[in-house]
């Protein structure tokens, strides 16, 4: 039987779409394997690591009929990978193994049973659906995504907060030493929703939202969300736990702030990174009415100053901070102002597009 039959774009398109959450080694041969499901001209491709749970639906050429089988994702993709994009490839069926065909290529592929494939179990209690333009929930996710813990030992850290509440949908993430916020506006009132989506479900979400003008469908449920969009479903675990409050984190009312360019500030930071202890990345910010300088030094004694020009006319304020988390926040974003606001030289600093409450970036200070 043949199961599909398409160009090698498409079908290899399609694979890593779904490909990217299957783990090169586990427990369970089968997890690496993507389930084929196959009901008249419909097929469905869908792969699971047991959390996360991706599936997409193509119409293909083929035989008629319905067919399923499971077979190596990533050794499929490799194999397709190598063979020329305008290539017609097939997909047949013969004796439990699937043969793969383009051009003179011939690939014999063994499979394992599709009813031996670990669906995830769907949650019943889904709550209201709302949807979002791709495009926004890619920004979302972008602003915020790199301030997320990498395993933090409080695991309730290595995810991102979504909260859909009346029309907005806020996203935070937090590493315990900065914090970062995003929100947008939704077109549908929902009921309050608070989940924390994990870490690798983040990062494969970004890697398959597009900017396309297409819309993202989301539900949650206690333990599960579930995203649909272009043809695609993506059922995830959440991750259980009580995320820190957000709101008290955010400093209110700073009286000191300054608004400058964003690029020339990043450009300021990476220069003088340069000369920071690889496990000490710290930097000194002293801030004067009209001048910003910004210092960093090593244990080779080597010392890196800069500095910019500003309109202040605050309190003079010296205070250091991690570098990379200075820079991760405003490579993330591409307005051309940034507004930084600070107490003192013992309190977080905070930083804020101007004109927009829709992001706010966190940041402890360090000593130096």
């Amino acid at each position: 039987m043949i199961v599909l039959k398409a160009t090698q774009d498409k079908v290899l398109s399609v694979l890593q779409s779904v490909a990217g959450i299957v783990e090169r080694r586990h427990t369970l041969p089968i997890l690496a394997n993507v389930l084929i499901r196959k009901t008249g001209s419909a097929l469905q491709f869908t792969t699971s690591d047991l959390e996360i749970q991706i599936r997409t639906t193509v119409d293909f050429d083929g035989d008629a009929g319905n067919f399923t089988t499971t077979v190596g994702a990533r050794k499929l993709i490799d194999i397709l990978r190598t063979m020329p994009s305008d290539q017609t490839v097939s997909l047949e069926s013969a004796q439990a193994k699937l043969i793969l065909k383009g051009g003179k290529s011939k690939f014999t592929l063994q499979t394992l049973p599709a009813e031996d494939f670990p669906l995830v179990q769907e949650s019943a209690s889904f709550g209201p659906s709302f949807s979002v333009p791709q495009k926004t929930l890619k920004d979302l996710l972008s602003q915020v995504s790199f301030a997320m813990a990498v395993h933090d030992i409080r695991y309730y850290l290595n995810g991102i907060l979504f909260v859909a509440e009346g029309k907005q949908l806020s996203l935070v993430a937090t590493d315990g030493h900065r914090l970062a916020f995003a929100s947008a506006t939704l077109d549908v009132e929902v009921p309050r929703q608070e989940v924390i989506l994990p870490r690798k479900t983040v990062l494969e979400m970004q890697r398959l939202l597009s900017d396309a003008d297409g819309a993202i469908e989301m539900q949650f449920a206690n333990n599960q969300a579930k995203f649909s969009f272009e043809g695609m479903e993506f059922v995830t675990k959440l991750v259980e736990g009580k995320f820190p409050d957000y709101n008290r984190v955010i400093p209110k009312n700073h009286k000191n702030g300054i608004t400058l360019g964003r690029q020339a500030l990043l450009a300021s930071l990476q220069r003088t990174a340069i000369l920071t202890s690889d496990k000490f990345k710290g930097v000194r910010l002293n801030i004067d009415p009209g001048t910003l300088r910004v210092a960093s030094n090593n244990a080779e004694q080597e010392e890196a100053v800069d500095e910019l020009d500003i309109d202040y006319n605050g309190d003079s304020i010296e205070i250091g901070f991690n570098v990379t988390y200075l820079i991760d926040a405003l490579a993330n974003m591409d307005q051309e102002m940034v507004k930084v606001e600070l107490s003192d030289s013992n309190s977080s600093a905070l930083v804020t597009i101007p004109e927009n409450a829709n992001f706010k970036y966190v940041v402890m200070p360090m000593r130096i």
